[in-house]
């Protein structure tokens, strides 16, 4: 996996959200100048437009040397490799297929990369975060994790495919859209309409039996619960696990695909001692098979690496010893095939910036 945190080629970035744009700069990983933001102007398209070039003309006269790309997150849906924005629900004045990248490539005369937050987030755990975190600890003695699931817990559920340091794409730019899963509770919604902040409030609505409208925020709710004598507490409890239950089933379709290590981010995250737990029992539980009865959904075994005896477990070597037929040989080798869940590593936002730098060295080459 190539490393970029000694690299001196700066790339100007930018988190693009439905009230504000945060532009920044980014070299050796690492962000080297103060952010700037913006207000997106997001029913307004031309005004939307010139803040992001006013955004990064601001970035642009901070730097000390020259950057080599700009590369950020917007959101979906788009044409990607292209840079054609396409219909967005949180900056509706974006319609009908908006030039994005040709624009700034015109204007800066620079290369530029986009992708979605979610993305770019799996990206930069993979590279400086999550990933290897889990294999530093590994200490090589069990084995090396190359792939890496995503995901983003926040406003909606995103998600994002690392292999070997490559991101997933597709030929549509719709690789890892995991918000699109069936939801295990509700099977005729998309697993977005419970793993999202509308969706956990709508969950505690529906049990308190008050209007959406009058739900706290999910950091209330969250503080509500660490109370001990709060009367809502087991409430509340209650909607986060079943949040967990809704969020395992779908990284159980994803692992399955996969095979790999999970990272959680997203402001919703910062709840995961809350949820967590579920996620990785629904990730263990059996399902039905009409000739041999219940089975294990998954192949591998789940681990919560945010536990420290889920985590010391997953640790432990499974050494196993069998004879090579044919010759008086042995083999060993660890025989529990197994995958870990945790949070992000990074933080959310640092890992999206350097998700955003390693897309756009890695399009580049070497330096």
């Amino acid at each position: 996996m190539t490393d970029f945190s000694q690299d001196e080629r700066i790339v100007m970035t930018l988190d693009a959200g439905g009230s504000n744009f945060v532009f920044s700069a980014v070299q050796g990983n690492k962000e080297i100048v103060e952010s700037v933001s913006l207000p997106s102007k997001g029913h307004h398209l031309n005004d939307s437009l010139t803040q992001i070039i006013n955004g990064f003309d601001t970035i642009y006269a901070r730097l000390d040397s020259p950057p080599v790309a700009i590369s950020f997150a917007f959101p979906g849906p788009a044409d990607y490799p292209n840079g054609i924005i396409g219909d967005l629900v949180n900056l509706p004045a974006y319609r009908g297929g908006v030039a994005l990248g040709p624009m700034l490539e015109e204007h800066f005369h620079l290369p530029v990369y986009i992708n979605n937050d979610g993305n770019l987030f799996g990206l930069g755990e993979a590279m400086a975060g999550f990933l290897p975190w889990v294999n530093g600890l590994m200490e090589s003695h069990l084995k090396t994790y190359h792939n890496l699931v995503g995901v983003t817990l926040g406003t909606g559920f995103g998600g994002s495919i690392i292999t070997d340091s490559h991101m997933l794409i597709g030929d549509n730019s719709a690789a890892g859209e995991i918000w699109a899963l069936r939801n295990f509770l509700f099977p005729e919604w998309t697993a977005e309409e419970t793993i999202s902040i509308r969706g956990l409030k709508r969950l505690y609505a529906e049990r308190k039996r008050v209007p959406l409208s009058e739900v706290p925020e999910p950091v209330d709710l969250y503080h509500r619960a660490s109370q001990p004598d709060h009367p809502d507490k087991e409430l509340i409890i209650d909607c986060f696990q079943d949040f967990g239950r809704v969020v395992g089933e779908a990284l159980a379709v994803a692992v399955t695909l996969v095979d790999g290590l999970v990272v959680i981010g997203g402001g919703l995250s910062n709840a995961a001692d809350l949820f967590l737990p579920a996620v990785v029992q629904t990730m263990n539980a059996k399902i039905m098979s009409p000739d041999n009865g219940p089975v294990q959904r998954l192949e591998v075994k789940c681990y919560n690496l945010e536990d420290d005896n889920d985590r010391k477990q997953f640790l432990t070597p499974f050494k196993k010893t069998v004879k090579i037929p044919f010759c008086d040989k042995e083999f060993s080798f660890d025989d529990h095939p197994r995958i870990g869940v945790g949070k992000t590593r990074l933080g959310t936002s640092q890992a999206i910036a350097v998700g955003a730098y390693a897309f756009a060295l890695t399009h580049l080459g070497s330096a």
